[in-house]
């Protein structure tokens, strides 16, 4: 496989323009799946969950946007280059919709009742999450969204990366098991349960790739054992 070359670095202003547009997007979506599927407005824990998912992410690309605009650039591509990644593309939106529809009818339908102790629980969980992910966006500039060796791409091992090899996803997976009690369903948990499988397709191709072309990463493996979980997988 061969190095990702990319192009010119997009400017500022037209950087800042992409990221506000994809931003504008994703909530839209996000929403409107939510209150679609509650069949209402009123919906507290939606209102309550997209503040919690929105704000730092908000944040989070201020200041990718200052301190790491290349990185930011990255994190903005969509287009996988592995055949398996395309098929996780696919795969990755009908999910989420189907996840997030999932506490909408619970709220419409009153199946369940979430103390609201754990939905604030869950919500300090969840942001908790949101933070490790952009800690080991900090903490790895190489992190682009597709599935890609860069140009003169060097191996990250210190960190949350000296724990285990992939802190992006086990991140992940702590924002969005939460996710389902944040929104006040006991039912949203079934869906999100598949998550992890998800993600364990998308790594074990992720990590292929890395040893095929990434210098020093089958010795990484001997020295951080674990994927996600240490002592786990």
């Amino acid at each position: 496989m061969e190095e990702s070359k990319p192009g010119p670095p997009l400017s500022r202003g037209r950087l800042t323009a992409m990221a506000a547009t994809m931003f504008f997007i994703g909530a839209v979506l996000v929403a409107a799946v939510l209150f679609v599927s509650a069949g209402s407005l009123r919906y507290w824990n939606a209102w309550l969950y997209l503040a919690a998912l929105l704000i730092p992410m908000l944040f989070a690309l201020s200041y990718l946007l200052i301190k790491d605009p290349l990185l930011l650039e990255k994190r903005m591509r969509l287009r996988e280059k592995e055949k398996r990644q395309k098929r996780y593309a696919v795969i990755s939106p009908v999910f989420f919709v189907i996840a997030f529809a999932v506490p909408g009818l619970d709220y419409r339908y009153d199946w369940s009742d979430v103390p609201n102790w754990l939905v604030a629980v869950s919500t300090v969980l969840m942001v908790s999450g949101y933070a490790m992910f952009m800690m080991a966006m900090r903490q790895n500039s190489y992190a682009s969204r597709v599935i890609e060796i860069q140009e003169d791409q060097r191996l990250i091992d210190t960190g949350l990366y000296s724990f285990v090899r992939h802190p992006m996803y086990l991140a992940a997976i702590i924002l969005y098991l939460f996710s389902p009690l944040v929104l006040g369903s006991f039912y949203g948990l079934i869906p999100m349960a598949l998550l992890p499988v998800i993600l364990a397709y998308r790594i074990k191709n992720e990590e292929e790739v890395l040893l095929r072309g990434l210098k020093g990463y089958e010795e990484y493996m001997r020295r951080v054992k674990f994927r996600l979980l240490p002592h786990v997988w």
